[in-house]
Parts: C-alpha cells; structure tokens; sequence
C-alpha cells in the first residue's frame, strides 16, 4: 500500500480517480497535470500520433483547464521500424498540439520493442473553476459527446476486417479534441465531468456516481454508437480485452432492463481511445448546452440520462 500524497495546495489528487492531478500555484492559478500513451490504434503514423495528443489532451479538458505545455514520450523498436515512421507521428502529435494551441516543448525516447506513444500535458485552470469527478448533482442531465465503438473496430481493423470507409471515420472521431465541448461546459457551470476512455462509458459513469455518492439512469436508446460497431460484435471475435474486463469488474454496479441484450450492453462497456466527455450538468441549462454544442461542431452529442440520488443499483441502463 502506498503511502498517501498529502499537500495543502494539492487540490486534486487519485482519491476521487480524476482524470488528472491538480495543484495550486497562486489564488488564481492551480497546475493541471497529465500523462498517457499507448501502441498503435490506427496504421497510418501520422493519424496515430494525432489520435494520442488528442487522447492526451482530453484529461485537462476534462478537468475545465487549459493545455498549455506537452512532453512527447516515445518508445521505439530499435532497427525494426524506419524513423521516418516516428517523424509522422511526431508531426501528427505536433499538429494536433498546435491545434489546442499548445506547444510540445521537449520529451524523452527510450528503446522498446513494442511502439509506444504519448504525452505528458500541463495545462492551468483558476482554483475556484476545477470540474472533478465528485459533483454530480441529483437532478443533472447526463450529456456525451462522442459516439462509443472505438475499443471494437480499433479491434477489427487490427484484423483487417474493416473497410476504408470506417477506418477513416473512427479516426476522425479519435482525433477530434474536446477543446470545444470543454470550453461550453465551463461556460455553462458543468457540475462534473470526465473523458471516456479505456474503462468505457460505464466505467466512467461509475468513478463520477462513486466520487458525487449518487446513481445514474441512462436511455440505451440515446447513447451514442456507431452501428458498426455492433455488427462486430454480432459477427464475433472482436471485443478487446479491455472491454471484458471492464464488464467483468463492473457486473455488480451495472443493471440493464431485459430487452437490451448482451451485444448491445458490450458497446457500452466499450474501451474508448481519445473518447468524449461524459458530463453532468443542471437540467435547467441542458438544452442550451446540447444547442451549443451542436453548432459548434460537436454533431454527436446526446443527452443520455440523468443522475439520481444514491440508490442500491449504482447505473441503471434502461430501454
């Protein structure tokens, strides 16, 4: 058991499984810190190293900050791979960082035998404005931004059972930034927030009900998928083993009604890369929000249910 981190200025810690660490600087400055990486998802080089910044990235927004500065974190295979291979996803990283106008100021390689990229991100948010895990209020309306599926196709497509068309639009997806989704959120007083990825939404929708103490009743009807992604799972052979595992831990917490059957559910324990946020915000200002969002660009975000008070069953999903 490790001992634990105790600091006054240290606002946020893994106490509450946070998607990053926040440490305050001055009255109206507090640090965001962050770091992620993972092998390939996609063959295209450049594509990959965009899908991890924008991966990267996704933890500060998720927090209501600001990127500010990245380190790159490489592990390369030695006389295996070209390193005009590393170039391309140094540059995609590069261009997607610039996107978020955040600049990446350095890293560190090491020789592996498995590629691996990453970033390591600082970003700033004021002290008073952190959005965490823990403040999902009874009454809230459950929004998410991005459609699920990545964890299956990601999958498929390392089988090669995916065509071009659908290899074009899940990296899309991937690489999109929550910068925009993160800016209204704020805006709008979001009263918590997360970025689904490898624990899946009901994962995530888990560490937000366990840190706020309450429960959430989710549509099945309005979560965002990609229909693919389902047929994957019908033909066989395809769920990631991230994504089993996410069931197998979550079985006590999750219940669905019967007419939602085991394909379905698996998309919804789905480990995500680079996913949307999941974000818990008063229904009085719903609508507004989902508007916004809408017209600016982020074309997938629903409203997927609503948190309740603290119940015996933690997530309900329901059809």
């Amino acid at each position: 058991m490790l001992p634990p981190i105790s600091d006054p200025n240290l606002l946020v810690n893994i106490e509450t499984a946070d998607d990053a660490g926040v440490f305050k600087l001055t009255d109206d400055i507090a640090l965001v810190q962050t770091v992620d990486f993972f092998p390939p998802v996609v063959d295209d080089p450049y594509y990959y190293g965009q899908i991890v910044a924008a991966n990267s990235l996704s933890d500060v927004y998720a927090m209501g900050g600001k990127p500010v500065t990245a380190l790159n974190i490489v592990g390369f295979p030695k006389n295996k791979l070209s390193l005009d291979v590393l170039a391309e996803i140094l540059r995609g990283g590069i261009d997607k960082a610039q996107e978020a106008d955040c600049p990446i100021v350095g890293g560190h390689t090491i020789v592996d035998d498995e590629l691996k990229f990453g970033l390591s991100v600082t970003g700033v948010v004021h002290p008073d404005r952190i959005i965490t895990n823990a403040n999902a209020q009874p009454g809230d309306k459950l929004i998410l931004t991005k459609p699920l599926g990545m964890g299956i196709l990601t999958t498929a497509l390392k089988m090669g059972k995916v065509s071009e068309e659908i290899i074009n639009k899940i990296t899309s997806i991937m690489a999109e930034l929550n910068k925009t989704a993160a800016e209204l959120m704020v805006t709008f007083n979001a009263h918590a927030a997360t970025d689904i990825t490898g624990f899946g939404l009901l994962g995530h929708a888990h560490e937000i009900a366990h840190a706020s103490n309450v429960s959430m009743l989710l549509n099945a009807d309005s979560i965002p998928y990609l229909p693919e992604a389902l047929e994957k799972i019908k033909e066989g052979g395809y769920i990631p083993g991230g994504s089993a595992e996410n069931k197998k831990f979550l079985q006590d917490k999750v219940t669905f009604t019967d007419n939602i059957d085991e394909h379905e559910q698996m998309i919804f324990f789905d480990a995500q890369t680079s996913g949307g946020l999941l974000i818990s915000i008063s229904p009085e200002v719903v609508e507004e929000f989902l508007q916004s969002l809408h017209e600016k660009g982020v074309e997938h975000a629903a409203i997927i249910g609503e948190v309740t008070k603290s119940m015996k069953e933690e997530i309900r999903v329901e059809r």
